[in-house]
């Protein structure tokens, strides 16, 4: 099977877990919504859970599964099975005390931490002390989702996605059960949210060790930190925990932005964020994390005109679905978040502030997808210095548009200057792999980008017109409203697929192989 493939099949069953985790997502938010609206409380909430989830993904699921992948692939490639098995015993012991010592930190620093990434919180007093309450309660989370991230490392060299890829089920279905069950028990509502993300991530980390073991990795204390592939790992983890995160930066750089902005704000950009990583998870992540190993295993066997097609497919795989999904959000934004999320506390303006953060949010949709792609090449070929350095450009960049847009646009503006930081990062991540790898299918990618494009518009234009049928400023008629979004979203997608077959895209004619392949 060509590697291709396997990053096809791969990126599949990711996507459908992932999938799977964001519709639960879906209902997560809805009830959160419902529950605390959009208001002071949620912003705490919010905010409180930032921090942890972006240590999570900047030391677990960031730097820590990249850097670890390329490194135990080459092991698992050119090593004996015991000596893999001895790498796994040093990273899960140097890992777990890492990962307690910063949690241990992060509590003690709750204070500190909130008024950094949210100073505007400090006017009010009690906004400020619930968001800390609810920090220290969560941040326990990153602990368990740090090994995690070190068993889905694991289990994709190990070419198994399924486990890692179905567990964040766990932590939506454990947030939504424990608003039900709480809600009325405690005195502050909002505690059961907390609650319910750390045990969402305890589960999410114990459901891991049973894949494991039929792999026959077990866990054992090895403090053995000279270990040669512990060193390797080290140097690729500490730029990492920047380099692969530009985007998560990012939202974290918006949030200290937004916290001076009205209440509400956090809340705007955190749902409007939500529905953008909706397609990101289902095919950009999705297929990034699948390609990880290929692209490991073939640096590792110097097979380096494979590993060009190889990231040549998969940047144009991923625009094939992040392209028409940008147009899908931009146009069908409002029926989206009316259906969604406008019940209860959160109201028809809450609606179109959301909408409008998602407009901006949607136009680097591709650029974000794109760099999720390339990402993955640098650290397949163990250089993590050069996206650490354009991240670092990258986020000065977000941060001057920040400062140019907030006052015109507002919450908005922090969405757009989002997207245009992302979009400089793909460009400048693009020039400088291709001229690591002396060459690239630049002009191959750019002629498939295009023909993408032209297909998206008429879906994008015709979805539209058919939901503009329906009244989406009020609440009610959700099955007529249900009926009308789906429409359009099935009519949008038969003629993006017919268009992208009569213009014989690549990217097409290989899915329909494939599907024909497993009949």
């Amino acid at each position: 099977m060509s590697e291709t493939h396997r990053i096809t099949k791969a990126a599949t069953t990711i996507g459908m877990g992932t999938l799977l985790s964001r519709i639960l997502g879906f209902f997560r938010d809805m009830v959160i919504a419902h529950f605390f609206g959009a208001g002071m409380v949620a912003d705490a909430f919010f905010v409180a859970f930032r921090i942890p989830n972006l240590w999570r993904r900047l030391v677990g699921e960031g730097s820590m599964t990249i850097s670890f992948i390329p490194v135990y692939t080459e092991y698992l490639t050119l090593r004996s099975e015991e000596e893999s098995r001895e790498v796994t015993h040093i990273a899960f012991t140097i890992a777990g005390v890492i990962l307690l010592i910063l949690t241990l930190l992060g509590i003690f620093f709750s204070p500190i931490l909130i008024q950094v990434i949210a100073p505007g919180f400090i006017q009010i007093p009690e906004k400020f002390q619930l968001t800390v309450t609810l920090n220290q309660i969560i941040f326990p989370y990153l602990f368990f989702m740090g090994l995690f991230a070190l068993c889905m490392g694991i289990l994709n060299s190990h070419r198994h996605f399924f486990a890692p890829a179905i567990a964040p089920i766990f932590l939506n279905i454990s947030i939504i059960f424990s608003v039900f069950l709480f809600y009325h028990t405690f005195q502050i509502p909002v505690m059961t949210l907390a609650l319910g993300v750390l045990a969402g991530g305890v589960i999410q980390f114990l459901f891991q060790i049973p894949f494991l073991w039929k792999k026959r990795i077990t866990f054992r204390l090895n403090f053995n930190y000279r270990h040669p592939a512990i060193k390797r790992i080290g140097l690729l983890m500490v730029p990492g925990m920047i380099g692969t995160a530009v985007y998560q930066l990012n939202v974290f750089v918006d949030t200290i932005f937004a916290s001076f902005l009205p209440s509400g704000s956090v809340s705007y950009l955190f749902f409007a964020d939500r529905l953008l990583e909706f397609p990101l998870g289902i095919f950009a992540i999705a297929v990034g994390m699948a390609s990880l190993p290929s692209l490991s295993k073939l640096a590792s066997q110097e097979k380096m005109e494979e590993f060009r097609e190889t990231l040549s497919f998969s940047f144009r795989l991923v625009s094939f679905i992040s392209v028409p999904a940008m147009v899908g959000l931009i146009a069908l934004k409002t029926p989206i978040i009316n259906l969604l999320f406008q019940r209860g506390l959160f109201d028809y303006n809450a609606t179109e502030k959301t909408a409008l953060a998602l407009l901006f949010y949607s136009v680097g949709l591709w650029a974000i997808a794109g760099s999720r792609t390339i990402v993955p090449a640098f650290y397949s070929l163990q250089d993590t210095w050069t996206p650490l350095k354009i991240a670092l450009i990258c986020l000065a960049a977000n941060i001057i548009f920040n400062a140019i847009f907030i006052i015109p646009l507002k919450h908005a503006g922090l969405a757009l200057a989002t997207s245009l930081s992302s979009t400089l990062n793909l460009i400048l991540l693009s020039k400088k792999l291709g001229s690591k790898l002396g060459g690239g299918d630049i002009k191959k990618n750019i002629k498939s980008l295009l023909r993408i494009i032209g297909c998206s518009l008429p879906m994008g234009f015709i979805a539209f017109l058919i939901c503009s049928l329906g009244t989406w400023s009020t609440t009610g008629h959700a099955g007529v409203k249900i009926m009308l979004l789906l429409s359009g979203i099935v009519t949008g997608l038969g003629i993006y697929l017919a268009c992208s077959y009569w213009m014989k895209n690549e990217e097409m004619l290989f899915l329909l192989r494939m599907i024909k392949k497993r009949k």
